[in-house]
């Protein structure tokens, strides 16, 4: 699986690309930071991000594109930049039919280092030591957009499953996978 992490921030977003599957070595595809300046105009700094997420997601083909989920901070500004980056990270990865899962930063950082609790520095060096690399990814964006795949291919692909196993319980309908779309489940003692 190929997995598509993003940061979104208005001045700084982080793009991170990770491929591998749950309990196998994971390897970095591709990671960097897209910055625009804070004093150009917001539909500049909106394009600029817009192209490059579009960029990122037509040359790496993800399977799946994983957003930091958005929350209430103090800085409404800062929410409204992030929320907008967020955004076209999902436009993007629809314009591809690329399924898109937001995962809370609790989340990322209980899946990467054991602790929901942990400061960037810990995510950093869990994800400079998980994939192996020589030199810890910087700045932090970097390392978070690679830590949201990271979280993604350990618990998205689990969490994907149970959903699809209450779906299909509640509707009898197998959600689609990667072989076809969904069908009604076979009457009980019909095997298919």
């Amino acid at each position: 699986m190929r997995v598509l992490g993003v940061d979104p921030g208005l001045t700084r977003c982080g793009i991170g690309v990770v491929q591998g599957s749950p309990g196998r070595a994971l390897s970095l595809v591709h990671v960097e930071v897209v910055r625009t300046p804070a004093d150009d105009p917001l539909a500049t700094r909106l394009l600029t991000l817009s192209d490059a997420l579009a960029g990122a997601v037509a040359e790496y083909r993800p399977d799946v594109v994983v957003v930091e989920r958005v929350f209430a901070q103090q800085n409404v500004r800062t929410v409204t930049g992030t929320a907008q980056a967020a955004g076209l990270a999902m436009v993007a990865a629809a314009r591809h039919g690329i399924a898109v899962h937001l995962h809370t930063p609790s989340e990322v950082k209980a899946a990467i280092t054991g602790s929901g609790a942990a400061d960037k520095a810990q995510v950093t060096a869990m994800v400079t030591r998980i994939l192996k690399l020589d030199a810890a990814p910087t700045p932090a964006d970097a390392a978070d957009a690679l830590a949201l795949a990271i979280c993604h291919i350990w618990r998205g692909t689990a969490q994907a499953r149970l959903e699809a196993a209450v779906t299909h319980a509640r509707t009898g309908v197998r959600a689609p996978g990667r072989g076809g779309g969904a069908r009604p489940a076979a009457p009980i003692g019909v095997r298919r």
